[in-house]
């Protein structure tokens, strides 16, 4: 068993390694003080890997009252072509543009009760990432950058004005780049729980050069192996119980773990390329994203930026925040008591967090709201 660990990539050799037969997300560094990391990679086993199959949640879980709530429609909203993609968002409201962008194994859907709050004054937009969601399960080779294009494309071809950037996990680091590369397209960024590390993106890892036995004979071998490691992980994550489970374990308050999160994040898994996509983001994504560090991004950031930071985070916690908050000095941060994804965890104040945020940025729309 130990020479077959072997032939795994050390992200992955800690999927059999690790108690929880998972390895942490690249973008996630929890300090030996603080809580005990979960791995980001559970929600991407969960989100990307799981079937259709009816959920088991009981009628306890009551959604947020006194909240919109966006409709769930099976067959999404609108769709746009991206590079001969097919791409799920979402459209409301009238006034300064807004476009969101979920996490890792998430969609549009996520934000289920944001949109509906938010375009009583703006104009919202919330777009599936390729490979997750609505969206199409392009068999390509994923990469941080092929998103910041999708979304610098969104912005440029169907909002068409200067917006402000709004991302959840890996949608925050979307979020970033995104912004660096469209600069004067956009009025302000909002990271809620991003991900994204600090560090030197331009060390180079060293490496010896690549035999003809390892190109030819164990590279196949190992990458063959991996195939039959994560598709028993893809295997057992499609069990309802699981998803439910993953799901409580980072919503702090889990009453909004209802039937229609998990049917958001099941029905997407039907789509035949899932697993294909699944093995492509464990492999190759997951695995190569340490070039792109937060102070890189930041360095090269402009617009005003808001933190909304869910301080019980299991994945990431309120470490990173802070030193965002102190490495860009154009940084507001807001500290909520929830889980990773307080958007839809505690949105009656995320929504007012945001929009409050909002209103200096367009304080003209604001007094015209109040009149």
């Amino acid at each position: 068993m130990a020479s077959s660990i072997s032939l795994l990539s050390p992200s992955l050799r800690l999927h059999l390694t690790n108690t929880t037969l998972l390895a942490p997300f690249p973008y996630y560094h929890r300090s030996k003080c603080e809580m005990s990391r979960r791995s980001f990679a559970l929600k991407g086993i969960v989100a990307s890997g799981v079937s259709s199959m009816a959920s088991t949640l009981t009628a306890e879980a009551q959604p947020s009252q006194g909240v919109g709530r966006l409709p769930y429609k099976p067959e999404g909203y609108n769709y746009w072509t991206w590079r001969g993609h097919k791409i799920h968002y979402v459209v409301q409201g009238e006034g300064s543009p807004i476009v969101l962008i979920h996490g890792f194994g998430a969609s549009a859907f996520h934000w289920r009760y944001n949109i509906p709050e938010l375009a009583k004054r703006h104009k919202v937009y919330a777009l599936d990432l390729l490979g997750f969601g609505w969206s199409d399960k392009a068999l390509i080779e994923y990469d941080a950058m092929v998103w910041r294009d999708q979304v610098v494309d969104f912005v440029k071809e169907i909002v068409k004005e200067p917006s402000v950037l709004v991302g959840n996990s890996l949608g925050g680091f979307t979020a970033l780049v995104s912004a660096a590369a469209l600069q004067e397209l956009v009025s302000g960024v909002v990271l809620l729980n991003s991900a994204g590390q600090f560090g030197d993106g331009n060390k180079q890892s060293e490496s010896s050069k690549e035999t003809p036995l390892a190109k030819f004979v164990l590279k196949p071998l190992k990458e063959a192996f991996q195939r039959v490691v994560l598709g028993f992980l893809f295997w057992q994550a499609k069990q309802p119980a699981r998803i439910v489970s993953v799901l409580k374990s980072v919503y702090v308050n889990s009453s909004n773990v209802d039937d229609y999160l998990v049917e958001s994040i099941t029905r997407p898994a039907a789509d035949p390329n899932a697993g294909e996509v699944y093995y492509r983001l464990m492999t190759r994504f997951m695995t190569n994203q340490s070039k792109y560090t937060l102070d890189a991004v930041l360095s090269e950031l402009s617009c005003p930026l808001l933190l909304i930071w869910g301080d019980l985070d299991p994945w990431v916690g309120p470490a990173k925040a802070n030193r965002i908050k102190e490495f860009y000095p154009k940084t507001t941060l807001v500290n909520l008591q929830a889980g990773h994804c307080p958007h839809d965890e505690i949105p009656e104040l995320v929504n007012k967090a945001l929009l409050d945020w909002l209103s200096t940025l367009y304080p003209e729309e604001a007094s015209l709201q109040t009149v």
